[in-house]
């Protein structure tokens, strides 16, 4: 079903009006919707099935016919932080972890990253916007602002895990065998490509990261943290 994605603003007396430029011309233009047909619009909390009352040059109208609570949404919050990684590798990995279902995406600024940060922010939640309609989610994924490690507070999290190609003792799988009770947030931390440098691994380890390993093989950052976050997704 063709999907919006609106604002609680734009709702009144069980009527929506998309307004959004590019909605709007996404509706008309590319699926020529047409008065009576249905359409599915999110606000972040609920889903709407809602029927086209109108389709004018810069508004469309649609009366809401079924609301529904947000089943898609993984009851457990989940945070990735990556190190920004180059080109259009970044704008995969949101796309990816969007479609997944992690919470929160934070992109990190670490000693190997060598990713220009030049007003992605938009870009990135424009990304988040058409996967969020793509896989018919209801809550779009937060973009944080760019952060250093040392300006993330790991208290704020139960569990806390970096994926490390040095570490020999825990896997993922072990680790997660280990847990007893749900946690409530969690938090995976990713590398540039250039992975982390030993100094890093160690803050992490003081402030209560545990580093895991996800295998024997080398795994680009893009593709560990879309695996790691698949998993977590599944987990909990």
């Amino acid at each position: 079903m063709i999907s919006v994605i609106i604002s609680k603003d734009n709702i009144a007396n069980e009527i929506i009006e998309i307004v959004d430029k590019n909605d709007i011309n996404h509706l008309k233009n590319a699926f020529r919707v047409k008065v009576g047909e249905t359409i599915r619009a999110v606000d972040g909390e609920f889903e709407y099935i809602c029927e086209i009352l109108s389709v004018e040059k810069k508004i469309i109208e649609a009366k809401i016919l079924e609301k529904n609570e947000d089943r898609f949404s993984s009851p457990v919050y989940i945070e990735a932080a990556i190190g920004i990684l180059k080109n259009d590798k970044m704008d995969l990995t949101i796309q990816k972890l969007t479609e997944i279902g992690v919470s929160k995406i934070t992109p990190l600024l670490t000693k190997r990253g060598v990713a220009k940060l030049t007003e992605k922010k938009d870009k990135w939640d424009l990304i988040v916007k058409e996967a969020t309609k793509q896989c018919q989610a209801v809550k779009l994924v937060e973009i944080g602002e760019p952060q250093k490690l040392s300006n993330i507070n790991f208290k704020d999290y139960d569990l806390a895990l970096v994926p490390y190609e040095c570490e020999e003792e825990n896997s993922l799988k072990n680790i997660l065998k280990k847990i007893e009770n749900k946690p409530k947030r969690v938090l995976y931390i990713i590398g540039p490509e250039g992975g982390f440098e030993k100094e890093e691994i160690e803050f992490l380890k003081e402030n209560g990261v545990t580093p895991v390993s996800l295998g024997k093989r080398i795994l680009r950052a893009e593709t560990a943290s879309i695996i790691v976050g698949g998993i977590l997704v599944n987990e909990f």
